[in-house]
């Protein structure tokens, strides 16, 4: 099996299951900050769980041929990307900011899948203080994600929310981030499922 797929397309399902709990019924207008192999298979898995009239992709790279290969248009900036979206979804390999809470319209919910380090960070101080913060892993979270340390304060795990043990999203204005940083036990579903279809298919 190519665990790097596996990783990939395990990454984007647990946002997109994130998504489907956290993000407004309604939403659809969706920004994604990075343009690699995860902007890629968010906004694969991200259309799933929402439909989006309009997409938009900023990185300081890769967008417009990013942007082209889907059949949309690049952002000129992150602020323009990310001003009015819904959903937000950040897959950069940047330790500093790239999102800043004062672009944020009210209702938007977050993906902050990079910066898995504890010294690193994809979000501003304002982004965390208005933020109602989900996580894969609060155990982990606290100790990899500089985002969530700084944030000092997780709501739920999303398996919580997804169980019904807490609650998600709690009304139409309030921001919500997930942060992800990935599970083995991801790893194992994701393979378990690829393994089993194989055999399906022989």
């Amino acid at each position: 099996m190519d665990a790097r797929l596996i990783t990939e397309v395990r990454t984007a399902a647990v946002s997109a299951v994130a998504t489907d709990y956290l993000a407004r019924a309604d939403a659809s207008v969706l920004a994604i900050i990075g343009s690699g192999a995860q902007a890629r298979s968010h906004l694969e898995a991200l259309r799933l769980v929402r439909e989006f009239r309009e997409v938009r992709v900023w990185s300081p790279r890769r967008a417009q041929a990013f942007a082209e290969e889907h059949g949309f248009d690049a952002a000129a900036s992150a602020e323009e990307a990310v001003r009015g979206a819904d959903v937000v979804v950040t897959a950069t390999t940047s330790p500093t900011p790239v999102v800043y809470g004062e672009w944020l319209s009210p209702g938007t919910h977050i993906n902050a899948v990079g910066a898995p380090r504890p010294e690193w960070r994809e979000l501003d101080d304002e982004v965390l203080r208005r933020a109602k913060v989900y996580v894969d892993s609060r155990e982990a979270a606290m100790k990899e994600s500089g985002d969530v340390i700084a944030a000092r304060e997780v709501l739920a795990e999303i398996g919580e929310v997804v169980s019904g043990a807490e609650q998600g999203r709690r009304s139409l204005e309030e921001v919500t981030l997930f942060k992800s940083l990935g599970l083995a036990v991801e790893d194992v579903a994701t393979a378990e499922l690829v393994y089993r279809n194989a055999l399906g298919g022989a």
